[in-house]
């Protein structure tokens, strides 16, 4: 059965070793930098698992400045739990689970709770062979980013309530 639920600094094994599955070495975030998130927004952590397993994950950090920005990745303290704007850093989902729903399932949650919590809305950075994934959900592609992020062209996209 999967749940969905945040994450705790516990985690933080299971969600290095997730995100490393997930992006290749120079785009994925360290231990170091996960943990560093866990300790300022874990609930900014959505996790799905299958029978205590973790499949899948988004996370992100909020603030009142409209774009995102390489900084952002690496300063948790630019966390503002009060900011506008639902900040996702990954979408990631184990290569075995993928193209089952599971993204989707937990890209709708934290969409539907950054909603809820009054916030003008969300932004991400895509490579451009999952713009149109994200504008099922909602998401409208700005262009390129200006992050150079893992040496890789992004795309930013926004989800505007």
């Amino acid at each position: 059965m999967m749940e969905l639920r945040k994450a705790s600094a516990q985690d933080l094994d299971a969600i290095a070793a997730v995100e490393a599955v997930c992006f290749p070495e120079a785009e994925a975030a360290s231990r170091e930098s996960l943990q560093k998130r866990l300790a300022v927004y874990p609930n900014h952590f959505w996790l799905l698992e299958e029978d205590g397993k973790l499949i899948s994950f988004v996370n992100g950090m909020v603030t009142s400045l409209p774009d995102l920005t390489d900084e952002m990745y690496e300063n948790a303290g630019m966390h503002d739990e009060s900011g506008d704007w639902q900040m996702i850093f990954g979408v990631d989902t184990i290569p075995s689970y993928r193209k089952m729903g599971c993204a989707g399932r937990v890209l709708r949650a934290v969409i539907e709770e950054s909603r809820e919590a009054g916030r003008k809305g969300l932004v991400l950075t895509c490579k451009e062979r999952l713009i149109s994934f994200y504008a099922g959900f909602g998401f409208v592609d700005e262009g390129v980013s200006e992050s150079d992020h893992g040496g890789v062209i992004w795309h930013q996209m926004r989800l505007t309530f």
